[in-house]
């Protein structure tokens, strides 16, 4: 009888290292981006395709590979590919929402944990049976190297997925500090796929602390889990670069929008308010901070130090509230009554009927039709 090289869970790993490795040339090939994003996804199969590979190599015993490389090498492929998936997953969503992101000398940073790993793995001598334990009755079996380096391992990554979200966070915030309006399905499936490498990268530490109060075949068979996951979002993220990557609104450099200081001129905030009031520049659609500064010539930052400071808001909830002032009027005035709620949230500024129905039921505390409904009969009791 055959003895079977693979098991179902195996094939899960090698599929997903020839599949990242299939994708990242396929990235290659692509047409090239504004922003510079697909030499990080690049980066990331590569390294996620590698980390599979040597994990499959590591724990197959079928798999016969040269001795040098199977006891010695492996270590320092595997431990180093685990120590950079985190760095790139950072970096790549950095590069998604940042306009224009280089790489520089400061990156170089990102690195330290893999090269700290791999000294580490040089120092003790470690080989792959050591990582797998099976030499933990030997005398000279370095059980503290082996335990730090693989706590090290589950949780620098996971540390990476956090600072990511983060990022994500941030990035939104941007968002509403530059736009009266942006689309928030691309940032929607960006945040379920980044929040879905931090349960991931958890469920990996979480394994790993229960691998030390469990029987072995507990632990494998909680962190076959891992790899299932993995492989799933593997092929999201390339969905993802392929879909919507490209649609995500860029935000000005971070320093530009750092709060001034010193308190918002009287003749900004003057600039600010007949721009609204006056001009009624809210009625532009997809009016950003750019053309608004432009229109009341001043600067970004100064029309930022304004509505932050002066009228303690940003830029999105700043524009907007005005808008839901315009459809108020709309839906209140008796000789408007003939036009449907579409045409008045266009009327308004607004170009996208969610964002007109969430900001009105958030600011007016019903619907536009409730509010038309009120407002009428209210004005014709009066009239009467």
């Amino acid at each position: 009888m055959k003895e079977y090289i693979f098991n179902v869970h195996d094939v899960v790993l090698l599929m997903t290292a020839a599949e990242c490795v299939l994708l990242a040339i396929f990235q290659q090939v692509l047409p090239i981006r504004e922003r510079n994003y697909g030499l990080l996804l690049t980066a990331f199969l590569l390294i996620v395709a590698t980390a599979s590979a040597c994990t499959l190599l590591l724990w197959n015993d079928q798999i016969e590979v040269a001795p040098l490389f199977g006891r010695s090498l492996l270590p320092y492929f595997l431990l180093t590919a685990i120590m950079l998936k985190g760095p790139a997953i950072y970096l790549y969503v950095s590069a998604l929402t940042q306009q224009h992101l280089r790489l520089h000398r400061h990156h170089a940073l990102h690195l330290i944990p893999a090269m700290a790993v791999a000294l580490w793995v040089f120092v003790f001598d470690l080989s792959s049976d050591d990582l797998r334990r099976l030499t933990e009755n030997h005398p000279d079996f370095p059980k503290l190297a082996v335990d730090l380096v693989w706590d090290l391992s589950t949780a620098v990554p996971l540390a990476y997925a956090a600072a990511a979200v983060l990022l994500l966070r941030r990035y939104r915030g941007q968002l509403e500090d530059e736009y009266s309006h942006f689309s928030t399905t691309e940032l929607h499936w960006l945040n379920i796929l980044t929040y879905g490498v931090l349960v991931s990268w958890s469920w990996t530490l979480l394994v790993h602390i229960l691998a030390k109060y469990t029987s072995v075949e507990t632990a494998d068979q909680l962190g076959i889990a891992d790899n299932y996951v993995t492989f799933i979002l593997i092929n999201a993220f390339f969905a993802y670069s392929l879909s919507y990557a490209h649609q995500l609104l860029a935000t000005q450099p971070q320093q530009s929008r750092e709060p001034n200081e010193e308190k918002p001129s009287d003749s900004a905030i003057t600039k600010v308010r007949q721009a609204m009031e006056v001009e009624k520049l809210y009625l532009k659609k997809n009016l950003n901070l750019e053309q608004f500064s432009n229109s009341v010539e001043l600067s970004a930052k100064e029309v930022s130090n304004v509505i932050n400071k002066h009228f303690g808001t940003n830029f999105f909830e700043f524009i907007n509230s005005y808008r839901i002032e315009e459809a108020k009027a709309l839906l209140a005035n008796p000789d408007k009554k003939d036009m449907t709620v579409l045409d008045v949230l266009m009327e308004s500024g607004f170009n996208s009927k969610s964002a007109f129905h969430r900001f009105f039921s958030r600011l007016v505390g019903m619907s536009p039709t409730e509010y038309r409904k009120q407002a009428l009969n209210k004005n014709k009791a009066v009239s009467t």
